[in-house]
């Protein structure tokens, strides 16, 4: 597979700060994380990382991915921001995932788990937003959604109502997003709400390399 191909080379775009507390390579550390993060489930990253003669348990890449704490890089500063929400399945419970997106390089810029979606939160998430990118004169592309549109209102930010066009990029990730991880039935079993945003947050990271 090519994506594989892609994922396998380059790997040192990031660091792993915990790797010295580690017996494993750091670069095939790296693979692992790229690996899962991309769409493969535990079992099928293990056992390509056994063919490079590695071999690790599904636990062992897990908290791989969760101490590397990844998420999309800061510092961009974007003309337009499409924003909005989706359902992510956490044992028996529904969380939301932010996600706001540059429509002109589908890149993610920020992404966020929360345990419902609210004024209060949304306004929580484009603050942090604001922390990591220069957004202050870009335009929101939103739904109809109300408290996306309260939110951006509360807070000063110019937003546009589009239904189409520029917004569907952030539909777009979320729909690579849900084919990445049909492996798990876009449902995290057995995990914490930290651990499944760390995720995700990781996905995101590894998208942002990948397009």
């Amino acid at each position: 597979m090519p994506e594989i191909a892609r994922l396998t080379g380059g790997s040192d775009c990031f660091e792993l700060e915990f790797v010295e507390r580690e017996a494993t390579p750091e670069p095939a550390m790296k693979l692992g994380i790229r690996l899962h993060a991309a769409g493969l489930s535990l079992s099928d990253t293990v056992s390509v990382l056994a063919s490079f003669g590695v071999e690790r348990a599904r636990s062992t890449v897990h908290n791989w991915v969760q101490k590397a704490g990844l998420q999309p890089n800061s510092g961009k500063n974007p003309n337009h921001v499409a924003l909005d929400e989706t359902v992510i399945q956490l044992n028996d419970q529904r969380y939301w995932l932010y996600a706001a997106v540059d429509p002109e390089t589908n890149e993610f810029l920020h992404v966020r788990l929360f345990p419902t979606r609210t004024i209060v939160l949304t306004k929580q998430f484009v603050e942090e937003l604001r922390e990591k990118h220069r957004v202050e004169t870009a335009v929101f592309l939103v739904d109809g959604a109300p408290w996306l549109k309260a939110a951006l209102f509360e807070l000063g930010l110019r937003f546009r109502h589009v239904t189409h066009g520029n917004r569907n990029a952030v539909e777009r990730v979320f729909k690579e997003l849900k084919r990445r991880t049909e492996q798990f039935a876009n449902h995290f079993r057995h995990a914490t709400a930290d651990s499944a945003e760390t995720w995700l947050q990781t996905f995101a990271f590894t998208w942002n390399q990948l397009i």
